[in-house]
């Protein structure tokens, strides 16, 4: 039997304030375990929680972001169930009335652009992390308990079940978290869990417009561990439904290293939690001009940049795609475009070396040492002949590592080009006298010949001899013999 199969995603973004959803202890990543606490957090009998007002702020940006209705009116509520990393056994949320609702996110796919429906926006506090004694969760012997997360501010983004492929999801989840990392809510390191995805996937037959029962596999941290998810599973639920079995309603875990998912518990519906409105914290009423000023402090978003990029700075849709999907990466961009003109060299520059490195080494963008300036003064250096484009590469590769400038590093090695031209007719004579046999070529028609003795003398130069001098005088001695 044909099979569609049919995913919706569930994600959580931790929000880039300072001090948490409900009391004044830091957010910050790390820590000692069990030190960013406080009796608010930890769900100590006697404390009430107080809204941070940046969490609505942040929470509101991203539904603007991802064209969302913002309701004027919304509450809280008490999400109850019992888990070790949840001190209060219930988790203060947002059911029936969230913040926002009915955005969308639109992606391409190899059939054209799809639209994918944001079913709602709610605002959450996290709950603590636990810290398994043992290879996997199933195969624990025991548990530790770090609360420092409990408390920081989430929002849960729910997509509708429109998603038919791994390729459609990993798509999505590029979008928003570009979408979010642009409008500054949180820096969507999946590395460091501030952005979970929680997939939910169920197959029908196809034709059949009633949904299968769904398998909901918890906090994937990477695009990698998405996709092998989602194979997994439709490969699982297949042979499970061809030997006339039934997939059961459940929540699964992911196994990176074993390469499958293994059932935790049953899926809870929504009754099951016992939502009721949070008492201690009251209505959210939000105002019209408040939402249209937040709107107003949005930045320009990935689409409008690409947008921008192609037809003001005349690059190929393919570069201003690799650009700008990555908030990080499009501001190096743009900082380097201040201080030199020409846009396609510096995407260039940025899509090989650069990201060859980020890649290589592993390392975040933000945390690089080279500096927009320091690329546009190298790249300054070619278009002026100083250096060689060969040569610029071993400079830009020292940058990378160093941070130094490139104008001290090309001092330091001895690195600058040689334009020189009674040094390089010294150097053109030499090899002429050493490779008789292919000035011959040359004579002969041979042109392949150039070629090889511009690379000896290249290779006599250690790279910095101009490449156009040296063709032409070059040319000017073998047509002279």
């Amino acid at each position: 039997m044909d099979y569609e199969v049919v995913i919706g995603c569930e994600v959580h973004v931790e929000l880039k304030t300072k001090t948490k959803i409900f009391c004044s202890c830091p957010t910050d990543f790390g820590g000692e375990p069990n030190t960013h606490v406080c009796p608010v957090c930890l769900g100590l009998p006697g404390t009430l929680p107080v809204l941070n007002k940046k969490v609505l702020e942040y929470a509101i940006k991203a539904g603007l972001a991802l064209n969302c209705e913002i309701a004027q009116f919304s509450k809280f509520d008490r999400k109850n169930y019992f888990y070790p990393d949840l001190t209060k056994a219930y988790q203060i949320s947002q059911f029936d009335l969230p913040i926002c609702k009915n955005g969308y996110i639109d992606i391409e796919t190899d059939k054209g652009k799809k639209r994918i429906g944001i079913t709602r926006i709610h605002m959450e506090e996290d709950a603590g992390k636990l810290v398994h004694q043992g290879n996997t969760i199933t195969t624990s012997a025991g548990s530790l308990v770090d609360y420092n997360r409990a408390g920081v501010p989430l929002i849960e983004i729910v997509s509708e079940p429109d998603m038919r492929s791994a390729e459609e999801v990993v798509e999505f989840l590029n979008s928003l978290k570009a979408i979010i990392e642009y409008t500054g809510v949180s820096d969507a390191r999946m590395e460091q869990g501030s952005l979970r995805c929680d997939v939910n996937l169920s197959l029908r037959p196809v034709g059949q417009i009633e949904f299968g029962t769904r398998a909901e596999i918890k906090n994937l941290n990477s695009f990698r561990s998405v996709e092998r998810v989602i194979q997994y599973e439709i490969d699982r639920q297949v042979d499970i439904l061809e030997s006339g079995g039934k997939v059961i309603q459940e929540t699964r875990t992911w196994d990176e290293s074993k390469g499958r998912t293994y059932s935790l518990r049953s899926k809870e519906d929504s009754d099951e939690y016992r939502y009721f409105p949070e008492p201690d914290l009251p209505p959210v009423i939000v105002m019209e001009d408040y939402i249209e000023k937040l709107r107003a402090e949005l930045p320009e978003m990935p689409k409008e940049k690409r947008r921008r990029m192609i037809e003001k700075d005349g690059l190929p849709e393919y570069d201003a795609g690799i650009i700008t999907a990555s908030k990080a990466l499009v501001d190096f961009y743009d900082a380097v475009h201040t201080h030199y003109g020409d846009a396609k060299k510096i995407s260039n520059w940025i899509m090989g070396e650069l990201l060859a490195k980020v890649n290589a080494e592993g390392i975040e963008l933000n945390a690089l040492k080279i500096q927009p300036e320091q690329m546009a003064a190298l790249l300054k250096l070619v278009d002026s002949g100083e250096i060689s484009g060969k040569i610029a590469k071993k400079v830009f590769a020292e940058m990378f590592e160093t941070g130094n400038n490139p104008g001290d590093i090309i001092k330091k090695q001895g690195l600058m080009q040689i334009s020189d031209e009674t040094a390089l007719k010294t150097m053109i004579e030499q090899v002429v006298e050493t490779n008789p046999k292919s000035v011959e070529d040359y004579k002969a028609g041979k042109t392949k010949a150039l070629g090889f003795l511009v690379g000896q003398i290249m290779k006599q130069s250690r790279g910095q001899a101009n490449p156009a001098v040296i063709n032409r005088l070059l040319v000017e001695k073998l047509n002279s013999m």
